[in-house]
């Protein structure tokens, strides 16, 4: 199918010229070509040949070629506030694009990821990246907005993405568990960015899913990123290819841990992964658990075929706020994915299809409160996290506990009692903790019923939750 590619001639230029860039090379030229440039094509050959191939090939659309003086500007000499984290390619920093850089180049917040030459990926799988996130465009894929080629300097520019990536939304530590719905939504996006990279007449294999590569917007939309080690998949007359492993320990599938044989259905595995990580909230491999569950694949799988042992694994933090239909068929799911025999694992089409209706069931109990509705007269600074925190802590199904309020008059007896014999403070200082009481005005809602009333456009906090008022809580 025709689609808008970009002709490489430029990319080549901006790689080898890019130290006195023209407007010109600013941004690669766009060019409509039937026929995607295919991974394959730049295996097995010199740097200089891939290059000289590229020179006659197409890739990608509206790449900006950026220098690496720019690139220092951007992110203020890559200074250690602009840090965001480091994987195997290299550090990210945050930068800031402003209108004056370039003509036709919007002000905006980037992502600028720097290849590290000495670390575990080269400046093949930094080519792999401006390869297919130059020709293929996707909601769900991270957005390649441009790129520096000079020199020794190898970078990627990519949007940035606010809420980071998944891996630390669901082990890190945050105030509050990612609500059930929301993880819902993030496995539906992970699952249609595979699918689409799976449906390509050109099938490509992405080859790293886990929860780190799975990036998130404010809204929750989730979008795959770090191409490096994706792959094209086998020809038609081909059952699998067969090539070295690469990826990340505890989300590799067995055929390919074993044998190296690499397919479509080598992804699906590792998604049945990242979904038992959502169900369980337990990461994939964790030596800090019992001999017997360090392996959560292993420890868990047998599990989710029985829908009576499914509390067994299902994240405790979640406070039973869950669906318990969509979490016996998102665990049915998961083992299909997880099969051993890759032939029995459905597609990731197959995988969205299961996913997307459990948008749109309701039995989930309502309990402790994920969001905070503000109303009229209250103060927004005081709506601070801490304090909706502490709003959790002192509802207690739905009793607010405050001072002596709400006691009977044998309880103040004895609380009075026991005062006595006590040694008096200081005049001025409180002789016992005290609870900060509630805001009267601030009501509490839960997951469910927020999406009772919002639908899907719970998720949209920009637009459905400012317009109605409500306040979310950050996760």
């Amino acid at each position: 199918m025709p689609r808008k590619m970009l002709l490489l001639k430029s990319f080549i230029l901006g790689c080898f010229k890019a130290r006195h860039p023209s407007l010109d090379q600013n941004i690669v030229s766009k060019k409509t070509c039937s026929r995607r440039v295919s991974l394959s094509d730049l295996s097995n050959a010199s740097a200089l040949s891939i290059m000289s191939d590229l020179s006659n090939s197409l890739v990608g659309s509206n790449l900006q070629i950026f220098t690496f003086l720019e690139l220092k500007d951007i992110t203020q000499n890559f200074s250690k506030s602009n840090f965001l984290g480091e994987g195997g390619f290299g550090k990210v920093y945050k930068g800031f694009i402003v209108d004056k850089l370039r003509p036709r180049l919007e002000a905006q917040v980037v992502a600028v990821k720097a290849l590290n030459l000495d670390g575990k990926q080269g400046h093949r799988e930094w080519l792999t990246e401006v390869v297919i996130l130059g020709q293929l465009k996707h909601r769900h894929l991270v957005n390649l907005i441009g790129y520096c080629c000079e020199d020794e300097h190898r970078l990627l520019v990519y949007e940035y993405l606010e809420r980071g990536n998944l891996y630390e939304k669901l082990f890190k530590g945050y105030l509050a568990a990612l609500p059930w719905l929301t993880r819902i939504k993030i496995a539906i996006g992970a699952a249609k960015g595979l699918a689409f990279l799976h449906e390509e007449e050109k099938p490509i294999i992405y080859r790293d899913v886990k929860a780190a590569n799975i990036l998130l917007d404010a809204d929750y939309n989730a979008k795959l990123s770090d191409f490096g080690l994706a792959i094209d998949g086998p020809d038609e007359d081909q059952t699998h290819i067969t090539t070295r492993v690469m990826g990340t320990h505890g989300y590799a599938a067995p055929e390919y841990i074993n044998a190296g044989h690499l397919t479509t259905m080598s992804d699906v595995y590792s998604f049945g992964v990242v979904l038992l990580e959502l169900l369980t909230g337990k990461k994939s491999v964790d030596k800090k658990r019992p001999t017997r569950e360090q392996d959560l694949v292993e420890w868990a799988r047998p599990l989710l075929k029985d829908s009576h042992k499914l509390d067994r694994i299902m994240d405790p933090r979640l406070e039973g706020q869950y669906s318990y239909e969509g979490a016996r068929k998102i665990a049915s799911l998961a083992y299909q994915c997880l099969s051993q025999n890759a032939k029995c694992r459905p597609t990731m089409k197959a995988v969205v299809k299961t996913l997307e209706p459990l948008m749109d069931l309701t039995d989930i109990p309502i309990g402790h409160f994920v969001y905070v509705v503000q109303n009229e007269g209250v103060n927004e600074g005081s709506h601070k996290v801490n304090d909706n925190y502490k709003g959790k802590e002192e509802h207690e199904h739905g009793d607010i506990k405050k001072g002596g309020a709400g006691k009977t008059e044998k309880e103040k007896e004895k609380g009075m009692k026991k005062e006595k014999g006590r040694p008096r403070h200081r005049k001025g200082r409180s002789h016992r903790r005290r609870v900060k009481p509630l805001l009267r005005s601030r009501a509490v809602y839960s997951d469910t019923t927020l999406y009772e009333t919002l639908g899907t456009r719970l998720y949209s906090p920009n637009q459905a939750l400012e317009k109605h008022g409500y306040e979310p809580i950050l996760v």
